[in-house]
């Protein structure tokens, strides 16, 4: 029995060995098999390139053969619409909806938050005067007439003898002074007196102001209705000079502004005798100024400026300006904030 065990027992020793070697053997030629493909991909990496490799030209894409115009028509259509796979411009009909439901959304969305917005803002505003009025400049001064379509609409010059010269001149006051005929300003507006400011803030808001008559008639000699041609054929001439319209401007501040007209340079005895009409002043009894919505009929009112003694064949430099409390008319930059110039020159 003992030596049944003991036999069996070097059998089992001899196995275990013999397991052990193959182990050992199988990890050496795993081992080994590792590094020769590393030097393997040495050897590649340090391979001398081939002649044949330094071509590039062969590396080169090919040029596509050029395609006939009836093929290109055909991949146009194709393009429009494939019948095979029931595609619109590449695009299937479920993707359409998609896009056309997205951007639908989409704008649908900004026109309300615009509609929403202009809403507020509308809401907010009042149509009748504005929110801020506090950086408004003095009232500037313009005159006519102001000959359009000419390099220098500011510049009268004619020969009184001439009416072609001076024809414009009084067309252009004529229809200056077409709204101001009595009748018209009869019909639409209502006669005052006085020289004080004519209030109206008790109405409502939205309730449309009265406006004083201002007849042509009141013009005298340059109205127009005894001298169709204002007096320039007579080598006398007339302008007409007003303020810019300004809402809720009270000129003067309780006094009259008046109006002046001289040379700017030289002596005043060229430019002889200056006459106004109605007078040199702008009556109170035309302001404040409500805005076209509330003052529909509203007449600016006019100072007629006459020049009878003008010496003739003279260029003479006018300048004619406002003068009050609150006014300016001297600035450096802007050449009709309470004054405006022109040339005048009389030919016989």
């Amino acid at each position: 029995m003992e030596r049944d065990s003991t036999a069996g027992g070097a059998e089992d020793l001899l196995l275990d060995d013999k397991v052990s070697k193959l182990r050992a053997g199988s990890l050496h030629k795993h081992e080994l098999a590792e590094a020769m493909e590393v030097e393997q991909e040495g050897l590649v990496e340090h391979q001398p390139l081939e002649q044949d490799d330094l071509n590039f030209e062969k590396w080169k894409p090919k040029p596509k053969p050029k395609r006939t115009l009836h093929e290109k028509i055909d991949d146009l259509k194709t393009y429009l619409w494939n019948s095979e796979t029931k595609e619109f411009m590449g695009r299937s009909g479920k993707s359409w909806s998609l896009i056309l439901l997205f951007y639908s959304a989409l704008y649908i969305f900004l026109a309300a938050m615009f509609a929403g917005c202009m809403c507020c803002l509308m809401w907010s505003i009042s149509p009748y005067a504005p929110t801020y009025n506090d950086r408004v400049m003095p009232p500037g001064l313009t005159m006519s007439p102001h000959v359009e379509h000419v390099a220098h609409g500011f510049d009268i010059a004619f020969n009184a003898s001439d009416q072609k010269s001076w024809k414009k001149y009084a067309k252009a006051l004529e229809a200056h002074l077409k709204p101001y005929d009595d009748k018209v300003q009869e019909r639409r507006n209502i006669p005052c007196e006085g020289n004080t400011y004519f209030m109206q803030d008790d109405l409502e808001e939205s309730a449309e102001r009265k406006a004083c008559q201002f007849k042509r008639s009141m013009l005298g000699e340059c109205s127009g209705t005894h001298d169709k041609d204002f007096g320039y054929s007579k080598g006398k001439p007339c302008i007409i000079v007003k303020m810019n319209r300004i809402l809720g401007y009270l000129p003067g501040q309780g006094t009259p502004v008046n109006v002046t007209c001289g040379v700017k340079k030289g002596s005043t005895e060229v430019l002889g005798d200056v006459e106004f009409f109605p007078s040199n002043i702008f009556n109170l009894r035309y302001y404040p100024y409500y805005g076209k919505l509330r003052h529909v009929n509203y007449s600016s009112p006019l100072v007629a400026v006459r020049f009878s003694g003008v010496q003739s064949e003279t260029q003479l430099h006018v300048q004619c300006k406002l003068n009050g409390k609150g006014i300016i008319n001297d600035s450096a930059t802007d050449r009709f904030l309470g004054s405006v110039s022109f040339t005048l020159q009389v030919g016989a």
